[in-house]
């Protein structure tokens, strides 16, 4: 590999470079990220004295992925809904840090720029 297109370092960045990797570091080591989409599920539960039957369905958390062309859905219980839904956040999050840094390099190299 040649000295030209070997990494540079992170002071020979330009800035927008720079702040998007950082924020995209800062997004992957900081918590736990996953790829899917969270889906809120409403349902009666069948009991003929329950709220449900009267229309106050009960809510259920699922995250769902796409797992070699499939669909799979996973029951979130109350109590990991938070992190879950912080996980999913943060992998939205780093796709789009992603994005910036690859619209940068499109225009590097629209530009014949280094």
């Amino acid at each position: 590999m040649s000295d030209k297109y070997r990494p540079r370092s992170r002071t020979n960045m330009p800035p927008p470079e720079r702040n998007a990797r950082s924020r995209l570091a800062q997004t992957v080591s900081r918590q736990g990220l996953i790829r899917g989409s969270l889906l809120v599920r409403r349902r009666v539960c069948g009991k003929a004295g329950c709220r449900c039957a009267r229309g106050e369905l009960h809510e259920s958390l699922y995250l769902a992925i796409n797992d070699e062309g499939r669909t799979r859905q996973l029951y979130v219980p109350k109590d990991w809904e938070q992190r879950v839904r912080q996980w999913v956040a943060a992998h939205h999050q780093a796709r789009e840090f992603m994005e910036e840094i690859s619209r940068l390099h499109w225009q590097k190299v629209q530009k014949r720029q280094e």
